[in-house]
């Protein structure tokens, strides 16, 4: 299909792609243009006005800023699955850029725009959450920061105000943790029917800490808090199994074609005990 007609703007500054956005309440923001311009094909969303961000300068790349790994808003999944500093300090994040979709996309899709985009079933989201990611927003009011647990706040929605934009991604440096991403589709270029993003960090051969988050478990990704707590202490990969199946009980999961809710709270619970036992054994 063809979109609705639409002005284009492709600002060289960031300043002026805000200015651009806060003038007309219907603009959109454009980044890779992986979910906005099917959107747009099939006027599921038709803007008055289309903010192409690739022109504005500062929004790409990654850089270590002291205890954080700073990325920027376009940068592409292909560009974080690979990169060293990424692997270094944050490897869930890489592990995560690798499924989305295939090649083609992972070479256009960024990860502020799938961040922004906010579609519970992305792996991004749910990666940045159990990373405690915050989000370098900058707006017309000036910078602010938010916390990713804040960010998501339902489907398809930010905490992102009008004019707005994600302009970076800082993510804290994990040493001494261990990271594994699963997820499971009806196809390898499928959104996640459910995905699971696990951190863990050990001590003395025993789980000290765990962060657990969720992909296509409710409205926005989750925090698996309980079996967050069940981890701690767990020695073995049969121990994290068990500990893993309580993810199920996690959000509020949808029911659709794909699988009912009860379905994907079971599956939530193998997968999650399938990621901890791999972070085990890493």
């Amino acid at each position: 299909m063809i979109p609705a007609p639409f002005t284009y703007l492709r600002p060289d500054t960031l300043g002026a792609a805000v200015a651009a956005l806060a003038a007309d309440e219907e603009a959109k923001a454009l980044a890779g243009g992986q979910s906005l311009i099917p959107l747009l094909r099939f006027r599921l969303a038709a803007p008055t006005t289309v903010v192409d961000l690739s022109g504005a300068e500062g929004l790409r790349g990654v850089r270590e800023e002291g205890g954080a790994v700073r990325i920027g808003a376009l940068t592409t999944h292909h560009e974080v699955a690979r990169d060293p500093l990424v692997a270094e300090h944050c490897a869930l994040l890489a592990m995560a850029a690798r499924t989305v979709a295939d090649p083609a996309v992972r070479h256009r899709g960024t990860l502020g725009g799938s961040l922004a985009h906010a579609d519970p079933a992305a792996d991004l989201p749910a990666a940045a959450l159990a990373l405690d990611a915050e989000m370098e927003v900058e707006g017309p009011d000036g910078a602010r920061t938010v916390p990713a647990a804040e960010f998501f706040s339902d489907y398809l929605t930010t905490a992102l105000e009008p004019g707005e934009v994600l302009a970076a991604v800082r993510v804290p440096k994990r040493t001494g943790w261990s990271f594994h991403y699963e997820k499971f589709s009806r196809t390898a270029q499928a959104w996640a029917i459910v995905g699971v993003a696990a951190a863990v960090r050990h001590r003395d051969g025993r789980v000290a800490e765990a962060r657990i988050a969720l992909a296509n478990m409710g409205t926005v990704p989750v925090r698996a808090h309980e079996a967050e707590q069940a981890c701690r202490d767990a020695s073995g990969p049969e121990e994290l199994r068990g500990a893993g199946a309580l993810a199920g009980r996690a959000g509020s999961p949808p029911g659709d074609l794909h699988g009912g809710a009860d379905y994907r709270r079971h599956l939530a619970g193998v997968l999650a005990g399938r990621a901890l036992a791999e972070v085990v054994r890493s």
